[in-house]
């Protein structure tokens, strides 16, 4: 008889897990509290693929940034304060790996995972349907110093195998002919891809069902133990549902569920806005970061989706709209055809990226319990992770080794 699994969290990490679970023959169900992903960051998010994110969000420079950045209500990165024992916790495990060292130590590891997702996105788009753009991504500069910045970086990348290419404005222009950009120069990441993540989950979802899973709505409350197993799982609706393994893969609310079976999870909201322009005067090739404005642009078929904001907030969705504000303003800085107004009356996405406090995933098993498992803390790179993510789960349930060591991603580690 096929294993029995249950996966607590349908967003684009809990379907890639789904995928792999169901394709390796056990039999899904997976709980979502909210069928539409709206409160997910699955359907929202920029929709990119990214190897060349190699280097954690602990990093150094992170928190002298920020610090510069609390000051401004536009700028892309807030932490609210808040009296907070978790907070603090997590504030001080951050700084505490927002090192050199940590950034050496990681930095293999992340590269690893992203080129295998990457493999397995360009797998799943062509088994499962779905459009995958593979033209890589622009890191765009409008500064000397931000140039510089992201040219210590590319040696870093070369360092590790990667493929990147600095380039002058005129370089540019040639990987973007059809857009006007206001830069001096950037990066070109060939190996970054990017994709519309609502067809993408929606691709996912349909192989699911096709290998006869199900899905549940429900926000699961409680985790029931017997010994070293989660026995079941009970929604606020009371019902209970019982499986071989279970899997935790909710995101942000994966914090309260895993603090219930004594696995502090340290982990923090990391809310992010999004707009998408319906008919874009002059749509880009290429999706592409801005450097200056920490701004994510993905062209999504005839749409063109404009993306950024950092604000450490807990589980508030609140919608900041000088923040909002910001994130429109910086893209137009960059992209000229466009004007602020052109953003009026469009309805913004808000959603929670789980950030752990090291700036990596945590996956694996949970340390007393020998069915439950973690697959949560992604941060921005959910979607761009959620292939391997999923993968690496599915040889975890099976009992097969891993291809990558993922000690590092140990749920106990803190």
């Amino acid at each position: 008889m096929a294993n029995q699994t249950l996966i607590v969290g349908g967003g684009v990490v809990g379907l890639a897990i789904g995928h792999y679970l169901a394709k390796a023959g056990h039999q899904v169900r997976i709980i979502e509290r909210d069928a539409s992903l709206a409160r997910s960051c699955s359907e929202g998010n920029a929709g990119m693929i990214v190897p060349s994110h190699f280097i954690p969000l602990a990093a150094p420079g992170v928190i002298s940034q920020g610090l510069k950045w609390m000051l401004n209500p536009k700028s892309p990165f807030f932490l609210r304060p808040r009296l907070s024992p978790s907070l603090a916790r997590w504030i001080w495990l951050f700084a505490k790996h927002s090192t050199k060292g940590h950034v050496e130590r990681t930095r293999e590891l992340l590269r690893d995972l992203s080129l295998e997702s990457r493999r397995l996105h360009v797998e799943l788009s062509e088994r499962e349907n779905f459009p995958l753009v593979q033209k890589g991504l622009l890191m765009l500069c409008q500064s000397e110093a931000g140039l510089e910045e992201e040219a210590e970086v590319v040696e870093q990348a070369h360092a590790l195998g990667l493929e990147a290419e600095v380039c002058d404005i005129a370089r540019v222009r040639e990987l973007e002919p059809d857009a006007e950009i206001n830069a001096k120069g950037g990066v070109w990441w060939p190996q970054d891809c990017h994709l519309s993540p609502g067809k993408f989950v929606a691709a996912l979802r349909q192989s699911i069902l096709a290998r006869g899973g199900e899905f549940i709505t429900g926000e699961v409350s409680k985790l029931t133990t017997n010994g070293d197993k989660v026995e079941s799982i009970t929604t606020k609706s009371g019902q209970t549902h019982k499986a071989d393994i279970i899997v935790l893969a909710g995101g942000i609310d994966t914090t309260d569920l895993a603090h219930q079976v004594g696995l502090p999870l340290p982990m923090q909201g990391g809310k992010g806005y999004s707009l998408t322009l319906p008919k874009p005067v002059a749509n880009p090739l290429l999706c592409s970061l801005l450097k200056e404005g920490r701004v994510a642009v993905t062209p999504m078929g005839d749409t063109l989706r404009v993306a950024g904001t950092m604000e450490i907030c807990g589980k508030d969705t609140s919608i900041s709209k000088a923040r909002l504000q910001g994130v429109i303003e910086s893209f137009c800085r960059f992209y000229p055809q466009y004007q602020p107004s052109d953003f009026e009356n469009l309805k913004p996405w808000v959603g929670l990226r789980p950030c752990s406090p090291d700036g990596l995933p945590y996956l694996g098993f949970a340390p007393n319990h020998t069915n439950l498992i973690i697959a949560t803390g992604h941060s921005m790179m959910g979607l761009s992770l959620a292939p391997v993510t999923g993968k690496l789960v599915a040889d975890l349930a099976t009992g097969e080794k891993p291809p990558i060591n993922i000690g590092q991603l140990d749920p106990a580690r803190f």
